[in-house]
């Protein structure tokens, strides 16, 4: 009997060929470990990758593999690792940088496309971001075009690239600029020509990561009456909240980069705009949103008429900057400590800059620069001050989105919510307004200790007691100070009046 594909998500996966770019980052190892997992009996997956660091991509992936991330996987269906297929490519190469032999191979199995690759560094060059970002989805869709078993294509976006709308709806907007002669220009045109044109390009958008983001949506809309196309809009990606493990992370950018800067004493001060609400979804919710996408693309027939489908994948818990820093100091301070903490944890959040740019002098670079002598003159690297200049940057590159609020219609995600199949809805639901925030935010950083910072959970003992030692050692400080002060006070009052 054949299975009606509408009423099983697994069932539509079975013998699918996946294309997927991006394959090392954040999204796309959750993909490879998801898809693995709970659907079977997908045929392969191609997995566009490139030479790393003297690696190869076989290596690469070998090294991802034995990630804490795929230990489930590991348990459950190990033979499926045997699906996965490295070939060799660059996003930011014309025609992705692929073989004649593997671009054929690829024409001639793949069925379903995911576009996760893309450079999030908010400073990139013009050229690299549009490179990036923009030319390779432009190539993404020339490939798919000559597939002729493709059913669905998805294009991985983010829920920040139409900044000027205070109310984003779930279509494609129209484009900041022709993305055609885009492309040409940067591909003619040398860096510092270019340099001039990206102080045009930021009037649109803060930096070439959302401008390039901006162009990549249209690109998808223009191919979207000849491929069956959708495009995801995840907000800011943050750890997981339940599979395949609660909390898992493995990457530093942003907002973690800033939260355990926080949480080991290190950050005094941040540029954030304490009352705006943050717009943060957990990357499992946003891997399963992708794959119910292609699943519902995959089933629906392609016409002249036919239109990019377009889901935000945003927050349905919502908590503001403030509230969202002290939960996790709370969490940090008393139930999951980091090692190594150098100062209390406490930070002043402003939206003033010139009070952040000064405060960032008293309370990051001065204080860096004493501990840097210190540890010269004791043997050691100096390396706090590098330190403090990356998070003034990272600071500075995310406040911007801590200083506005965006609302987004979510039509297209509750209608998908209501589709997934009754018996693929523990598998699959993307639905987490259930979600205990304090929770979340606990697992949240067990994961960043655990995964990023590779802290051992067993010594908790052993760091909780060095942090009363810096409170002790804090608090003492704090009281020469003061005494010191008052002495200085009660002199000059002596001296002076007396």
């Amino acid at each position: 009997m054949k299975t009606d594909l509408t009423k099983s998500i697994p069932a539509f996966y079975v013998g699918q060929s996946i294309f997927l770019t991006g394959p090392t980052g954040f999204l796309g190892k959750v993909f490879i470990e998801k898809i693995l997992r709970s659907c079977p009996d997908v045929r392969e997956i191609f997995l566009l990758m490139r030479p790393k660091r003297g690696l190869t991509i076989n290596e690469r992936l070998h090294k991802i593999l034995n990630l804490p991330l795929f230990e489930k996987l590991r348990e459950e269906r190990p033979s499926n690792f045997e699906k996965l297929i490295p070939v060799s490519g660059n996003v930011s190469e014309k025609g992705l940088g692929l073989s004649a032999a593997d671009r054929q191979m690829l024409i001639e199995r793949v069925t379903i496309i995911i576009h996760a690759a893309a450079s999030v560094r908010f400073n990139n060059s013009l050229k690299y971001a549009i490179f990036a970002n923009a030319r390779s989805t432009r190539d993404i869709c020339i490939l798919a075009q000559s597939m002729k078993n493709l059913v669905a294509l998805v294009h991985i976006s983010t829920a920040f690239t139409h900044l000027s709308e205070p109310l984003v709806e779930e279509k494609v907007y129209p484009p900041v600029t022709d993305w055609r002669k885009m492309i040409e220009m940067v591909e003619l045109l040398d860096e510092y020509t270019l340099d001039i044109f990206t102080a045009k390009c930021l009037d649109y958008a803060p930096n070439t990561y959302i401008f390039s983001k901006n162009l990549a949506e249209n690109i998808i809309q223009d191919y979207s009456s000849s491929l069956p196309c959708a495009i995801v809009r995840p907000s800011i990606v943050m750890p997981s909240l339940e599979e395949p493990v609660p909390g898992w992370i493995d990457n530093v950018y942003g907002p973690i980069g800033l939260f355990i800067g926080g949480g080991k004493g290190i950050i005094r001060v941040a540029c954030v705009n304490k009352n705006v609400n943050q717009n943060a979804v957990p990357v499992d919710i946003v891997i399963k949103a992708i794959i119910i996408v292609s699943w519902k693309l995959g089933l629906t027939t392609l016409t002249e008429d036919s239109t990019t489908f377009v889901l935000n994948c945003v927050n349905q818990k919502v908590l503001t900057y403030q509230d969202g820093i002290k939960m996790l100091f709370s969490i940090t301070k008393k139930e999951v400590p980091l090692e190594g903490i150098i100062w209390t944890l406490h930070t002043i959040l402003t939206d003033n800059f010139i009070l952040f740019y000064i405060l960032t002098i008293l309370l990051h670079i001065m204080p860096a620069i004493l501990i840097d002598l210190v540890l010269k003159l004791s043997g050691r690297r100096p390396k706090l001050v590098q330190l403090q200049r990356r998070l003034y940057v990272a600071n500075r590159a995310v406040s911007y989105f801590s200083f506005h609020e965006w609302k987004y219609s979510n039509a297209n995600s509750l209608a998908l919510i209501s589709s997934i199949p009754p018996d693929n809805l523990d598998m699959f639901s993307i639905n987490y307004s259930y979600v205990d925030l304090r929770a979340y935010c606990k697992n949240s950083a067990i994961g960043g200790k655990t995964f990023l910072l590779h802290e051992d959970m067993n010594r908790l003992a052993a760091v909780r007691a060095h942090s009363e030692r810096v409170y002790l050692f804090v608090k003492v400080l704090k009281t020469i100070i003061s005494i010191g002060v008052l002495w200085i006070i009660y002199k000059w009052i002596y001296f002076n009046i007396l």
